[in-house]
């Protein structure tokens, strides 16, 4: 049975000058039956509809900070340099694989990006902006809970898991703010913060603030994340 084939954007490393990747977003994907392809960090409009015509679902991952111009804000002393060559490729395929129906998952701060290209805003930094917030960075290793989340009743990510309640992994400073018109919260940290959404009017559409990459070996539920998202890719 031919795979899908997954467009999945690449980090940057602004030291080394150079893309990268985390190999749980690709193996995450292989074992839910997936063909992942990481995508140059450049693309102009022709590559991007290419890139389109070419997969069957897209995979936002994590990494730098989303420029707060994309949000409508100026940057603080607390928000680190973006990476304007990523913003822009994911914004341009952001938009074709929305338009075009096709499955979009996002992973930390592919969750953050949906939230600001659908019209809301982020924290800038959790710390410095939200009083009273949890820790959310953690120590290694990354593949265990390191706080929970309650899932929306009768959502999309509790129908995916079957489950209510999370123990999930987190390493972000950053964070969902103003929720965008069109997304609907799929879960809830205990301080409040979005941690996952859905776009009710997308045929799939999931983005998340954990890392089902650094634990879908261990966790089930990160596995069906990828599953769900695999499944809807064929």
């Amino acid at each position: 049975m031919k795979k899908p084939v997954i467009a999945v954007t690449p980090l940057w490393d602004d030291r080394l000058e150079s893309i990268w990747m985390l190999p749980g977003y690709l193996d995450g994907l292989r074992a839910a039956g997936a063909l992942p392809l990481t995508v140059p960090l450049e693309a102009d409009e022709d590559d991007a509809r290419q890139i389109f015509d070419l997969c069957d679902g897209l995979l936002l991952t994590g990494g730098h900070d989303v420029d707060p111009a994309l949000y409508g804000q100026a940057p603080e002393s607390f928000c680190a340099p973006p990476c304007p060559r990523r913003d822009a490729l994911e914004r341009t395929l952001f938009s074709l694989f929305r338009q075009g129906g096709k499955p979009i998952l996002g992973i930390c701060r592919g969750v953050q990006l949906i939230n600001a290209l659908m019209g809301g805003t982020l924290y800038q930094d959790l710390p410095a902006q939200k009083p009273g917030v949890l820790p959310h960075v953690m120590k290694p290793p990354y593949d265990r809970a390191f706080h929970t989340v309650a899932l929306t009743e009768g959502g999309m990510l509790s129908h995916i898991t079957g489950q209510q309640e999370l123990g999930v992994n987190s390493y972000h400073h950053q964070g969902i703010h103003l929720l965008a018109p069109g997304l609907t919260a799929e879960a809830h940290a205990p301080d409040g913060l979005v941690e996952a959404v859905s776009c009710p009017d997308h045929p799939f559409m999931l983005a998340v603030q954990w890392h089902p990459e650094f634990s879908f070996r261990t966790d089930e539920a990160s596995r069906a994340i990828f599953r769900a998202f695999v499944t809807h890719c064929m």
